[in-house]
């Protein structure tokens, strides 16, 4: 059994569909962003970092329980627990793991930003809004023509389509319209039929 910490945030959102892809059992334990609960001493002794989501797999490499924080790092490790979403020629498998690390340190970053300010900020801050969402637009951009002639983001469908999905899930955050960039709609309404991958956005489910 495995045990998820996580919100319901695009970060958290990936690790849900990974589990409910992979059909491997697992307990949810939601902690709440807004309440701070991810700085609950009993929470960073799991993830040291903070953040969600974090996991605690009761059956671990070596049989016994095995922690794990940051989203990339758990999919592919649930990749390789399952043999599933993770090819194992070495050039997918580099494929996969280059559009992954795209989404960690390029799409999650810079679309949180443009979150942050668009939504949340207390005051606008012209320049903060036009740096992200024009690099939010220009992202787009990208996945528009790596799209044009690839199905998915590396071959077929991969944990760098599943960590990328929940993310483009809130285009309507950043300001984007889908329909300006048909082949990214087209993946993301393939992707969004899968039914794991509408229990796994449900998660947690509201109270």
């Amino acid at each position: 059994m495995i045990d998820l910490y996580t919100w319901s945030t695009p970060n958290g959102r990936k690790i849900s569909i990974m589990l409910e892809e992979t059909g491997l059992p697992y307990r949810v334990h939601p902690v709440d962003l807004s309440k701070g609960e991810q700085f609950k001493p009993e929470y960073m002794a799991i993830s040291p970092y903070s953040k969600i989501p974090a996991i605690v797999d009761g059956e671990g490499p070596d049989g016994a329980p095995f922690k794990m924080f940051e989203s990339g790092a758990i999919l592919i490790y649930l990749a390789e627990k399952t043999g599933r979403f993770m090819p194992s020629t070495a050039l997918s498998r580099y494929e996969t793991l280059q559009w992954l690390m795209f989404q960690m340190g390029n799409v999650g970053p810079f679309f949180g930003q443009a979150h942050h300010f668009l939504r949340f900020a207390p005051e606008p801050v012209p320049y903060a809004i036009e740096r992200y969402t024009k690099e939010t637009a220009r992202l787009y951009g990208v996945l528009q023509r790596y799209l044009a002639e690839h199905a998915y983001l590396a071959g077929e469908y991969s944990i760098a389509d599943i960590a990328t999905f929940p993310w483009v899930a809130r285009f309507e955050w950043h300001k984007i319209k889908l329909e300006d960039y048909p082949n990214v709609k087209r993946w993301f309404d393939i992707i969004a039929a899968r039914p794991a991958v509408q229990r796994g956005m449900a998660v947690p489910s509201k109270p």
